[in-house]
């Protein structure tokens, strides 16, 4: 489908042309409230299926969505749910410009984000263990994937879709000199990334007023191959206007290292979940 004719449709008829495009399954909910409800129960529908079937569940969680946790939190304290067999892999986290973590306690802190509104928020009831939610480490790159293979693979990858197509950090490699193959990127493993300027612009306006020169240059992502392993991926997006353009991208284009998102096409089991304003048509 071209770009046009894509930026044309919203709500049910960019559901269907998904449909009849081939690509990853759509969901339109009707607002971020509902998506972050949706979000919390297919993590807890991950939980509970993984206990019933007596396995460990093995997740890679974003923090962008992060409005699913609240939910997720107030529903596991509510209904006692049992996590102390849940292993949880952040998808990444800031780094300095020596290609160091960022202060946990830094207000961007992925790592601080989630210990504040997901271990320390969940009932002691609930029994997850701390040292199972797992971040890339820039000291040991190769422990993210060793600690996911150590736990038989990943059940559900579940993110969201940065302004260019970027899974996690996953931005498409700009140079020169070189380029990588989509055969390349798609198996590329954690590593760590100078932030793209637009990731800059966009994250820094949303998070600390635009004070750019205060933004983390650089990050640790999880690898393409890590994602494209899981068993089940669920993207959520609730950007509104700045992601209308993205979330057609990631339903019509062909893979291409230039959108990274487009590389997941072709999963067996791959879903996009959005509210209405972002699945509304372009201006």
């Amino acid at each position: 489908m071209d770009e046009l004719r894509a930026s044309r449709l919203g709500g049910a008829d960019l559901v269907a042309a998904a449909a009849e495009h081939g690509g990853p399954r759509l969901r339109v909910l009707a607002d971020r409230e509902a998506l972050y409800a949706d979000f919390a129960a297919a993590m807890l529908a991950e939980v509970r299926a993984a206990a019933a079937a007596q396995r460990p569940c093995r997740l890679i969680v974003p923090v962008g969505p992060r409005g699913q946790y609240p939910v997720f939190v107030e529903r596991c304290n509510r209904e006692r749910v049992d996590l102390r067999n849940v292993h949880l892999f952040a998808m990444d986290e800031y780094l300095d410009w020596q290609g160091r973590y960022i202060p946990a306690e830094a207000p961007l802190s992925f790592r601080g984000f989630l210990h504040r509104h997901l271990i320390e928020a969940l009932d002691a009831a609930c029994g997850f263990l701390p040292e199972r939610l797992l971040f890339p480490d820039p000291l040991d790159l190769d422990g993210y994937s060793r600690r996911i293979a150590g736990v038989g693979g990943i059940d559900c990858c579940f993110g969201g879709i940065g302004v260019h197509g970027h899974v996690a950090f996953n931005e498409a490699p700009i140079s020169r000199f070189g380029q990588v193959t989509a055969e390349a990127f798609a198996a590329s493993l954690t590593r760590v990334v100078p932030l793209a300027p637009e990731t800059v612009v966009l994250n820094s306006v949303r998070a600390n007023g635009g004070d750019f020169a205060r933004f983390p240059p650089m990050a640790i992502t999880a690898g393409m191959a890590d994602i494209l392993a899981a068993r089940r991926i669920r993207l959520y997006a609730d950007g509104g206007a700045w992601q209308r353009s993205v979330l057609r991208r990631a339903l019509f284009c062909e893979p291409a290292v230039a959108w990274p998102v487009t590389l997941l096409r072709g999963h067996p089991d791959y879903a996009i979940v959005c509210d209405a304003e972002t699945a509304a048509a372009l201006a």
